[in-house]
């Protein structure tokens, strides 16, 4: 089994920094997200960047595709400075990239990285350029970049030249390969080029995202073969509800368990007046489920049955999850390690008691037909016995003594 902790189990990349946060070379596998607002609305928009911090996001991106928004950018960060809320930004540019960072020094200095998407970056005999301006910005102020390649908006010119290429074969591959090995030798190129611009190997992070689960494992398997460099990871447009989650952390899954991956990002489609943050759990929950990373404490509930006929440990296990995630902002702030606690709300005795003594704390709720009680079990031990219609808020202060005095407190 994959120790994640081991840095020798995984890919061996170059590390990045990104405003002194370590991406890849043994570091922490990176949650990232993306603000949907209109960057020219700094408001808005810093207000989404701390939302999707405070949820875990440890980068955000924002686009940049005008003058209005570029300008935008140096008050974003000054909001988010004022607020005390440090997360990286990265400006993600298509097309006119190169033209907002020359006009716009405020926005080049205060972004903490570049998405620069090699396939609209500029076209025929402007492509070099405009990619080169855009590198030289970013040697001139220090930031490093992610080379972001997407089977959307692919380098044509490169596509069509390895079709027409593969046409001539002798024995020719189907054309899904070629546009994997399009995507793959774009990201490569491109990263070459920057190396001759002047940029360093720790300044440059790839990625080749598809909206297919298979295309998207086959590709990062085959750059991850062929480079060094740190990869960011995720598919390009998941999904919405439950497609999106599970489409998306089949992907990440499959990857993470090979050892590959430095930065992860879950791009669900909202739901009409949904959360932005979702996609941060979402990211965090595919980490801490493959046992990566620990972000907060799990519940671990059943998902009942005809035993079950009472919803009293659904609603539980609502009223746990909701409260370990509202508290945990303060938890982490003063113990050290509560994101490793582990916890479960069972509703019967069949599986109740032996799950819950598997937990640090456990309940097992009276499921139909048994005994209005509900043992709780502490580090495997049955510790005491609740009834009564406040079993929710006594089992939430059991935890929260459980936490005091189990964890160290920071200094």
């Amino acid at each position: 089994m994959l120790n994640f902790n081991d840095p020798a189990t995984r890919r061996k990349s170059v590390q990045v920094k990104i405003k002194g946060i370590a991406v890849g070379g043994g570091a922490p596998v990176m949650v990232q997200s993306m603000t949907n607002t209109d960057t020219a609305d700094p408001q808005g928009t810093a207000d989404q960047i701390e939302a999707l911090a405070d949820a875990g996001s440890e980068v955000v991106r924002i686009t940049v595709d005008r003058q209005e928004a570029a300008q935008a950018v140096p008050k974003i960060r000054e909001l988010l400075d004022q607020r005390g809320c440090d997360v990286p930004i990265v400006g993600d540019f298509h097309y006119i990239g190169h033209k907002l960072l020359s006009e716009n020094p405020g926005c080049a200095e205060a972004l903490d990285k570049y998405r620069i998407n090699p396939g609209n970056v500029g076209f025929r005999e402007k492509k070099d350029g405009q990619f080169s301006t855009m590198i030289e910005t970013a040697l001139q102020y220090d930031k490093p970049v992610r080379i972001g390649v997407n089977w959307g908006s692919l380098d044509q010119e490169l596509l069509a030249h390895m079709m027409d290429e593969n046409g001539k074969a002798a024995a020719p591959k189907p054309a899904s390969e070629v546009l994997e090995e399009a995507l793959v030798q774009s990201a490569l190129t491109n990263a070459e080029r920057a190396e001759e611009l002047g940029m360093s190997r720790d300044k440059i992070i790839l990625s080749c995202k598809v909206s297919d689960v298979q295309a998207m494992v086959s590709a990062y398997q085959n750059l991850a073969a062929r480079c060094d460099y740190a990869l960011h990871l995720g598919l390009t447009e998941a999904g919405m509800g439950s497609k999106g989650i599970v489409a998306s952390t089949a992907a990440l899954a499959i990857l993470l368990q090979q050892g590959i991956g430095d930065t992860i990002r879950v791009s669900l489609t909202p739901e009409p007046g949904g959360d932005r943050t979702k996609e941060v759990i979402v990211a965090q929950e595919v980490l801490q489920t493959m046992g990566i990373r620990s972000f907060t404490p799990l519940v671990t509930a059943c998902p009942g049955c005809g035993r079950t006929t009472s919803t009293v440990f659904q609603e539980l296990a609502e009223k746990i999850q909701g409260y370990v995630r509202a508290q945990m902002p303060e938890w982490r702030e003063k113990y050290v390690g509560v994101e490793d606690l582990n916890l479960a709300v069972m509703g019967c005795i069949v599986n109740g008691p032996g799950e819950s003594k598997h937990a640090d704390i456990g309940i097992s709720l009276p499921g139909t037909g048994e005994q209005p009680t509900a043992p709780v079990f502490i580090d495997g031990e049955k510790a005491r016995t609740l009834r009564g219609a406040n079993i929710a808020e006594e089992f939430q202060q059991i935890v929260a003594d459980y936490i005091e005095k189990r964890y160290d407190a920071r200094s």
